[in-house]
């Protein structure tokens, strides 16, 4: 069944609203028409089974059946903190991060950024409407944000939020994701506490020692991936995907 995503205020108890772009998708793609059912989402998690009451080329007009007991997000936010890459990169990071469940996406500039993409940065619109986009196709809850750039100051306040922070580097040696969840068992800390968890990923150029130092000192755990160097995008998906596994919903329910 499709899935679309409209503002709250276009949603009532007995009606909702579909606007913009989905509506020609809607009619000229899809081919959906009056009587068929869809699924909408009021951007804030909750969603309506609804019935097409009408079409226009400005609008759709859906009856709410009645609302859903669905929610297919992770009891973990992750909060992917990406050092800005070149071309389209942070496109892709947007798109299939959005599918692994990442629930903010936030651009930062370290030192080893082109110091060109940090007055070129202007795809907030493009890349979240990415994250609209795949949210529909990945049957999220919410549709993540992608924030603006940020600096690496900035950053570490922002880190200092979340209940885990990890930094996935390319010489760290030793001490990857399990590793540190067995180190977190042994310090005995309630792994069903940890709700807001952030990761950093360095540039194509990675981290300066000095970064590194610092983020160390803030008692951030540092990790690897493996024994291969991985793109800044790779690092991002494995250590999302490595997380949601071990602390989220990915890996499915325990039976």
């Amino acid at each position: 069944m499709h899935k679309f995503f409209t503002e709250p205020y276009n949603i009532t108890e007995t009606e909702g609203k579909i606007l913009g772009d989905d509506v020609k998708h809607i009619y000229r793609v899809l081919r959906l028409s009056e009587g068929e059912e869809v699924v909408l989402n009021n951007c804030e998690g909750i969603e309506y089974l609804g019935e097409i009451k009408t079409i226009t080329k400005s609008e759709v007009i859906v009856t709410i059946l009645k609302k859903l007991d669905i929610n297919n997000e992770s009891k973990v936010k992750v909060y992917l903190f990406q050092g800005l890459p070149k071309g389209p990169k942070m496109d892709l990071i947007v798109q299939k991060g959005t599918e692994l469940g990442i629930f903010e996406f936030i651009p930062i500039i370290t030192t080893r950024v082109d110091v060109k993409l940090k007055g070129e940065f202007k795809k907030l619109d493009r890349l979240n409407r990415i994250a609209l986009e795949a949210s529909k196709q990945s049957k999220r809850s919410i549709v993540p944000q992608v924030k603006e750039v940020i600096d690496f100051n900035e950053a570490l306040k922002q880190l200092k939020e979340m209940d885990l922070v990890i930094i996935p580097y390319e010489n760290a040696e030793d001490f990857g994701i399990k590793s540190l969840i067995n180190h977190l068992k042994k310090e005995n800390k309630d792994l069903n506490n940890i709700k807001d968890v952030g990761i950093l990923i360095g540039p194509e150029g990675g981290f300066e020692e000095d970064e590194i130092r610092v983020l160390r000192e803030q008692g951030f755990y540092i990790v690897t991936l493996g024994n291969r160097i991985l793109r800044t995008e790779t690092a991002g998906f494995t250590a999302t995907a490595l997380i949601q596994y071990e602390l989220g919903d990915l890996g499915g329910m325990l039976l």
